[in-house]
């Protein structure tokens, strides 16, 4: 008997949800992106392509999956999807596949998928991609870790994981 697929959105956003601006992340958390490494590590990690392109190279000991529009789009050691079961197909033999933005991806998934690893940013921003709301009547928010600073310690961050209700 299989164990059902645990879709699993990972992001870091601001108290107004903001994820990045100019196609790039406006903090620099150590802390979250070594926590986001450990958790998706093994794993599928589902992105779009502007998400892919803004990083230096494809993430390592990861199954890479860019869902993108353009029928033509090509990247060396890249799985490609242009819809939401083709990336799925691709993450066939991984129950804990990760959605790893950016904001269009977000959108597309957070419906279908089961849980999310939320790092808020205890701050406001300015930015142009947003994190969609997290309903209260549809997620659970099961674990909380808070008080956590970047290594500055100008930044107060929160881990929040919320389960689909």
């Amino acid at each position: 008997m299989s164990k059902k697929k645990e879709i699993t959105i990972i992001a870091a956003a601001s108290e107004n949800n903001i994820l990045g601006k100019n196609n790039k992340l406006i903090w620099h958390i150590p802390d979250d992106l070594k926590r986001f490494k450990k958790l998706t590590l093994g794993h599928s990690v589902i992105m779009g392509r502007k998400t892919f392109e803004s990083m230096p190279k494809p993430l390592p000991e990861r199954k890479n999956i860019i869902l993108t529009r353009n029928e033509n789009y090509k990247a060396d050691g890249i799985f490609i999807a242009h819809n939401i079961p083709e990336a799925l197909n691709y993450c066939q033999d991984d129950n804990q596949p990760f959605i790893i933005g950016g904001s269009e991806i977000y959108n597309l998934f957070i419906n279908i998928s089961n849980k999310i690893e939320l790092t808020r940013i205890h701050k406001l921003y300015n930015g142009d991609a947003f994190f969609p709301e997290v309903e209260e009547n549809e997620w659970q928010l099961i674990n909380t870790k808070r008080n956590n600073f970047n290594d500055d310690k100008t930044l107060i961050f929160s881990y929040l994981t919320y389960k689909k209700k």
